[in-house]
C-alpha cells in the first residue's frame, strides 16, 4: 500500500518526515491533522498514536510514530540518500547533530509546551517568544560549533543527511518566530544548499499548507 502520513503543515517533526519521504522518493498520501483545532486529541487519532502527536506514518502493517524513528525505518528500507554514515563514529556524530534539534530544542519549544506556559504560568506572547528564542539560540549555537569544520555545502557534504533533515525545519521555525540566525553561518550555508534540492523544497510548509 501507499504509506499514509498523518501530518500538520507547520509541524517541524512532520516537516522532517516529508523531507525524508521525498528524498527517498517514497510516494505517500497525506492526511491533515490540525493541531490548532485539537484534532490530535480525537479518539480516532489517539487510536493510531496514543501520544496524540504528529507525524504518524501508516505503512499498512503498523503505524510508525516519532519522526526520527520513522526516518530510521525509511533509511533501513530505501537505499537512496542515506541519512547516516555506515562508519560507527561518523554515524554517532550525525545522530548527535540531529538530536541537538530533535531531542533538545524541539521538545521544549513545541506548541503544547508553549500552550502550557500560558495555561499553568500565565505567560503572555512576549514571554512565550522569549522562551522559544532562548532555547533555539542555545541549541543552534552548539550545533554551529559542532559543524563548523564540516565540508559543505550541506552538513552531509554533497548530499543531505539526518542533520540537514532536522536543521531545515528548525531554521524555518526560527525565522517564523523572528529569532536572529545571522550568528550561524555554517548552518545557514547548509540551509541555503538544502533549499536548492527539489525534494526538500517540495516539503516546505508553504508548499503543503491547506488552501482556504
Amino acid at each position: 500500500m501507499i504509506p499514509v502520513l498523518y501530518d500538520f503543515w507547520r509541524s517541524s517533526a512532520a516537516y522532517r518526515v516529508r523531507i525524508a519521504l521525498n528524498l527517498k522518493q517514497v510516494a505517500y498520501h497525506s492526511i491533515a491533522v490540525d493541531l490548532a483545532k485539537g484534532e490530535q486529541r480525537t479518539d480516532g487519532f489517539l487510536a493510531r498514536n496514543p501520544q496524540g502527536l504528529v507525524p504518524a506514518l501508516d505503512i499498512g502493517t503498523t503505524v510508525l510514530t516519532q519522526s526520527l524513528a520513522i526516518i530510521d525505518y525509511l533509511d533501513a528500507t530505501h537505499e537512496a540518500v542515506p541519512m547516516v554514515p555506515s562508519d560507527p563514529a561518523a554515524r554517532a556524530s550525525v545522530l548527535a547533530q540531529a538530536l541537538v534539534i530533535a531531542a533538545d530544542i524541539h521538545p521544549i519549544d513545541n506548541l503544547r509546551v508553549l500552550n502550557r506556559l500560558t495555561e499553568q504560568f500565565g505567560a503572555d506572547q512576549t514571554a512565550r517568544d522569549a522562551w522559544y528564542a532562548h532555547w533555539i539560540t542555545l541549541g543552534l549555537t552548539a550545533l554551529e560549533a559542532m559543524t563548523a569544520d564540516l565540508p559543505g555545502p550541506l552538513l552531509g557534504g554533497d548530499a543531505p543527511n539526518l542533520a540537514d533533515v532536522c536543521l531545515v525545519p528548525q531554521l524555518y521555525n526560527a525565522r517564523r518566530f523572528a529569532v536572529p540566525v545571522d550568528a550561524f553561518p555554517r548552518l545557514l550555508t547548509a540551509d541555503s544548499a538544502a533549499a536548492e534540492i527539489a525534494a526538500i523544497a517540495a516539503a516546505h510548509p508553504d508548499r503543503v499548507k491547506p488552501q482556504g
